[in-house]
């Protein structure tokens, strides 16, 4: 019998816990448990690590896995790299659901970096008002940076004051618009974005509202992963798994 983990937290893992549960796949949606509220889903869920690769090879077998998907984020490196360990080290196959890389056009200024610690570092200098598109996880690398005003937008609302000493904190959940996004860096003055290349379309607007008013971006390149196959549709993931 065909039974599939899906590891998500992504819009592109909840399309295919949908398309997985209409084309009647059993299937088990994982979350790491960095989001604080998560969607309901229309196939089980479960929520929490593994246990590093043994974990995850253990769990493999004992709820008789038989394809796994990540479709986690792009910059979830530890998971992704577990994942294909596990699967190597368990024989069962393994599918990532990527998102293509956003590439730089016509207008836009970026400087690209190959991660977190390069730009933190690509940041010295006089201060700046600068928005921080982060996430929330290395918030406090930029503490090394403190003579700027960071505008930090956030899915949920911190549990703790973020550890830069002059910022703005915007709660917020996409999807954003580009024109909604322009106003929000006219609004605070904002300098530079610095952000990760996350790629698809929910987050893209902050790009085009940076072309739209010829601001610079800082962008932090993926992390390098282990060698696996990738689809960037649900399709492909389905195909996959039927044939």
């Amino acid at each position: 019998m065909t039974y599939i983990l899906v590891l998500g937290g992504t819009t592109e893992a909840s399309a295919l816990a949908r398309a997985l549960a209409e084309a009647r796949i059993p299937a088990t949606l994982s979350y790491m448990g960095r989001v604080d509220h998560p969607k309901a889903q229309p196939i089980p869920v479960r929520i929490g690590g593994f246990g590093g690769v043994p974990g995850l090879v253990a769990y493999l077998r004992d709820h008789q896995i038989t394809h796994i998907v990540d479709a986690t984020h792009p910059f979830a490196a530890q998971m992704s790299t577990n994942a294909v360990m596990a699967s190597r080290e368990s024989g069962v196959p393994l599918l990532a659901l990527t998102r293509p890389t956003w590439e730089p056009g016509e207008g836009d200024t970026w400087q690209s970096v190959p991660d977190m610690d390069a730009a933190v570092a690509a940041l010295a200098g006089p201060p700046r008002r600068v928005m921080l598109a982060i996430g929330r996880m290395h918030l406090a690398e930029f503490a090394a940076q403190p003579q700027h005003h960071y505008v930090l937008r956030l899915v949920d609302t911190p549990t703790k004051a973020p550890p830069l000493p002059d910022h703005t904190v915007i709660i917020d959940r996409g999807p954003f618009s580009a024109e909604a996004d322009r106003l929000l860096m006219q609004s605070h003055a904002i300098d530079l974005i610095v952000s990760k290349n996350a790629g698809g379309t929910g987050s893209v607007s902050k790009l085009q509202a940076a072309r739209d008013l010829g601001l610079p971006v800082l962008m932090i390149n993926r992390p390098v992963l282990p060698p696996r196959h990738e689809v960037q549709t649900t399709a492909g993931v389905i195909g996959w798994i039927t044939t």
